[in-house]
């Protein structure tokens, strides 16, 4: 009896065209490695880590432009992994007469600096995204979208002085001893 129930199931899958599209639909790995392995994956691209850099001289615009990016990614679904700020960078202006070397006015501008760090972040959420950021972009402020950087998170950390101190007088003592 089962020998025929394997036969009528077999007959029956030769004549139904619709069962072979959904056996090879069904049919998503290799000839190599098993289906489950597949399941988990993504097939839209993943970008590892990206960085988020916005750049203004006018620091209540840049603050609260920086919780509009926090707000968006969290709308857009994005895993808002850090943020910080960064110190201010100092510039001195000087505008000269003509023709003169007297200084007929000065400037001291400070250009703020804010980081976003954003992890797992599919291609397809990272175009909206950066569509959205740019559309709502204040004046006077730069935005940079771009694969993250170890090295500009240590330039977040102030060092400190009197370790530095300590450490130079501690070299310098080693090299009086030898």
């Amino acid at each position: 009896m089962a020998a025929n129930l394997i036969k009528q199931i077999v007959v029956s899958g030769q004549r139904s065209p619709v069962a072979k599209t959904s056996l090879a639909k069904l049919y998503t790995g290799s000839l190599y490695e098993p289906d489950y392995l597949q399941t988990g994956k993504s097939r839209i691209p993943l970008l590892s880590t990206i960085n988020v850099q916005i750049k203004g001289y006018d620091y209540p615009i840049l603050e609260s432009y920086q919780a509009f990016v926090h707000k968006l990614a969290d709308i857009i679904g994005i895993d808002v992994e850090n943020g910080w700020p960064l110190p201010p960078e100092e510039f001195k202006i000087q505008r000269y007469k003509t023709g003169t070397n007297k200084i007929s006015s000065e400037f001291h501008l400070k250009i703020y600096e804010r980081n976003t760090q954003m992890s797992e972040v599919s291609s397809l959420k990272c175009s909206v995204l950066i569509r959205a950021l740019e559309a709502a972009l204040p004046q006077g402020v730069t935005l940079k979208v771009d694969v993250f950087d170890p090295a500009l998170e240590e330039k977040r950390y102030v060092p400190d002085k009197e370790l530095l101190d300590l450490q130079t007088s501690l070299d310098t003592l080693k090299t009086k001893k030898k």
